[in-house]
């Protein structure tokens, strides 16, 4: 008998899945999640929620979302100021699975995406699952994107979608609205949808500068969101994007999976979202705690990219794996991503925060070479 084969793809070969280590360490401070638990009053309301979902969990859930798409439409208009309707909001597990429906339905074979690095490491998986091109422009040597010369790559290789952090991850630096804004012209120009990856966007210092704002103005944007980051509800999975036009998400649900979405997922992340106020107190923390880090880092002589986000990318060094070694031997898990020489903090509790500089005051004192 000849031997068998697996018959996986040839693009396949020799990947490596997705991933981040999970080490079970004092302070965890790599995946940028939010480092606080709900308060007893949301876990009794998120049990009654799943409580009061179970009666018809022998039921498929509601399809299309409606209710929980309408209280994202209410919390856009409380958090941002801004009227998005129920028909222009989409909501899937994790904006993981948004950015999937995104590229499935506007991505595809013969088809090109563009995007600007360093930025989300998923962007080249998002393109390969669906066949899609992927084209990098990189970022000037602060992060952030050459406008003119973005507007020349667009042109050059007629992208159908444009993807944009901001804030960007790694990086945690901010786009402003106005090159967002020429972003999204020379993308409708030249037929091409942006998207506006905003997972981060509660924690910007200028909350005005969301791209939100571009939806009245353009009939080609899609800015994606998260409940996992500032709601703290990273084990839920539930992402969102907000489009210009119910026609986009009319295309959206064209390659959805059948009932994509639990209807206990629907229903924590629609109590969640009634309690969104608690939140508030813990984003103010994170900024705080993410401001001051950031002035303990500087008075280490350690280089720091400006942050909107609820992490820090810091370095530059010459052996970054040392550094990041160095911290996990005294209980401190961070990333090891973005440009060689820089490594990524996540903020976490005060506690927790303090052991990171504690650890980094003493890999300092103990090595001159950092």
């Amino acid at each position: 008998m000849s031997e068998f084969r697996l018959p996986l793809r040839e693009d396949l070969i020799g990947q490596n899945p997705y991933g981040a280590p999970q080490d079970r360490v004092v302070a965890r401070l790599n995946v940028n999640e939010n480092p606080f638990s709900p308060s007893r009053e949301l876990r009794q309301a998120l049990a009654a929620a799943v409580m009061e979902c179970s009666a018809e969990i022998n039921r498929y859930p509601d399809r299309d979302a409606e209710e929980l798409r309408e209280a994202l439409s209410n919390y856009i208009v409380r958090e941002a100021g801004i009227t998005v309707p129920r028909e222009q909001v989409w909501v899937a597990n994790g904006s993981n699975e948004v950015m999937s429906h995104i590229m499935s339905a506007f991505g595809g074979p013969g088809r090109i995406a563009l995007s600007f690095e360093p930025t989300y490491s998923m962007y080249p998986e998002y393109a390969r699952d669906s066949f899609t091109q992927l084209v990098i422009i990189e970022r000037v040597s602060d992060f952030s994107i050459d406008v003119p010369g973005a507007c020349e790559a667009i042109a050059a290789n007629r992208p159908s979608v444009v993807l944009v952090a901001s804030p960007n991850n790694p990086t945690g630096t901010e786009t402003p609205l106005e090159a967002l804004r020429a972003l999204a012209e020379c993308a409708k120009l030249n037929n091409a949808i942006l998207v506006v990856d905003e997972a981060y966007a509660e924690f910007r210092r200028d909350k005005e500068s969301t791209a939100i704002k571009l939806l009245h103005q353009f009939p080609n944007v899609i800015v994606t969101r998260t409940m996992s980051k500032a709601f703290g509800f990273a084990g839920a999975r539930v992402g969102y994007c907000l489009a210009s036009a119910p026609e986009i998400i009319n295309a959206l649900m064209l390659v959805r999976l059948p009932y994509h979405l639990s209807a206990i997922t629907q229903a924590v992340a629609i109590t969640a979202l009634s309690m969104s106020g608690e939140l508030a107190n813990q984003v103010e923390i994170l900024r705080s705690e993410r401001d001051a880090l950031v002035q303990d880092l500087l008075e280490l002589n350690i280089a720091v990219v400006p942050s909107d986000a609820n992490f820090i990318l810091f370095g530059q060094f010459p052996n970054r794996h040392e550094i990041w070694q160095a911290l996990l031997d005294q209980g401190v898990l961070i990333r090891e991503t973005g440009p060689d020489g820089w490594l990524r903090v996540s903020i976490g509790t005060p506690e927790e925060n303090q052991l990171f500089i504690e650890s980094m005051r003493n890999i300092v004192n103990s090595n001159p070479i950092v």
